[in-house]
């Protein structure tokens, strides 16, 4: 059984910084994309970044030059380093995987952690 499990969030003022981290578990052949997505009350989820396995990135719009993502990929994790922190940041961040474990591809979604900006 694979699991992702998200830690990191918390409230902050707006300007701070938080780091989320998101960990890989269970029986995992390899990881292919991981990416972070975001969704703000009565909002759609929304992508805020994502990361191949060779470390190329992807970011909304929206974070550009204040978010970063990495992973780390002998640990099966994965890294939203988020600066300059805006109150319309504020959201339950979710972080997903695109995981082959013994036998099968699929798509596997974290539970989420909440991210609350005060201005």
């Amino acid at each position: 059984q694979v699991q992702l499990v998200e830690s990191g969030g918390g409230l902050v003022q707006a300007g701070g910084s938080l780091r989320l981290s998101c960990a890989a578990s269970g029986s995992i052949f390899s990881i292919n994309r991981m990416g972070w997505y975001c969704q703000a009350p009565g909002k759609q989820r929304e992508l805020v970044a994502t990361i191949g396995s060779g470390g190329n990135t992807n970011y909304a719009d929206s974070v550009k030059g204040r978010f970063t993502i990495s992973r780390d990929n002998a640990n099966n994790t994965m890294y939203l380093q988020m600066n300059s922190l805006k109150p319309e940041d504020t959201a339950v961040y979710y972080c997903n995987a695109i995981i082959t474990d013994l036998t099968t591809m699929r798509s596997y979604w974290g539970q989420g952690t909440q991210v609350t900006v005060s201005s």
